[in-house]
């Protein structure tokens, strides 16, 4: 399985982006990541065996109960590997201290539970598109240049499954196994 551990921005906090995106959206080149699978990675296990699941899903709700939730904004962006060979164009993101904490106790959470965390060090973002072939993307950061959206607190850590496509030219797809709450998550109503 490949799963990752994420946090989903709330519908406002999407709309907001896109808005701001939405202009530029019909030009060649990026191919774009529909606003509904934008997350923020904390943890990714690209090749996760299915015995892990029931201790990740155990490991990821002590995780979650022990942390409070990260208070969040969209802010800026920039691009894997660099802005001059850009292959992903994202979105940065405003956090608190706790971020890269909670993001540490995810990786170790799949570490624990026999799903071998990949990946560099953290940067918190929300991949908004990619390059088919390394070009130099100033211009596309510059799109979010200044851009910050609205705060926001994540409610819940999730757990997503990551189905890859069968054929060229389709999408990855996002299914959420699990949700659990911060705990200080903000309430709703």
């Amino acid at each position: 399985m490949r799963v990752f551990v994420a946090v989903v921005p709330p519908e406002p906090v999407l709309e907001h982006l896109e808005h701001r995106l939405e202009p530029r959206r019909a030009t060649p080149g990026p191919r774009w990541t529909p606003p509904g699978q934008w997350h923020l990675t904390l943890a990714f296990a690209g090749d996760a065996p299915a015995r892990t699941l029931e201790p990740l899903l155990e490991r990821l709700r002590e995780v979650a109960a022990r942390h409070p939730a990260p208070h969040l904004r969209v802010r800026g962006a920039g691009c894997f590997p660099d802005v001059t060979r850009a292959r992903v164009l994202w979105a940065g993101l405003a956090a608190d201290e706790g971020l890269a904490r909670l993001a540490a106790a995810a990786r170790s959470a799949l570490a624990v539970a026999g799903a071998a965390p990949q990946g560099g060090p953290f940067v918190p973002h929300l991949t908004l598109a990619r390059f088919p072939r390394p070009l130099e993307a100033t211009r596309w950061v510059r799109v979010l240049h200044g851009y910050e959206g609205p705060p926001w607190v994540a409610d819940e850590l999730v757990l997503v499954e990551s189905h890859l496509p069968r054929s060229a030219g389709h999408r990855p797809r996002h299914e959420t196994l699990a949700g659990f709450p911060f705990a200080h998550a903000p309430t709703t109503g």
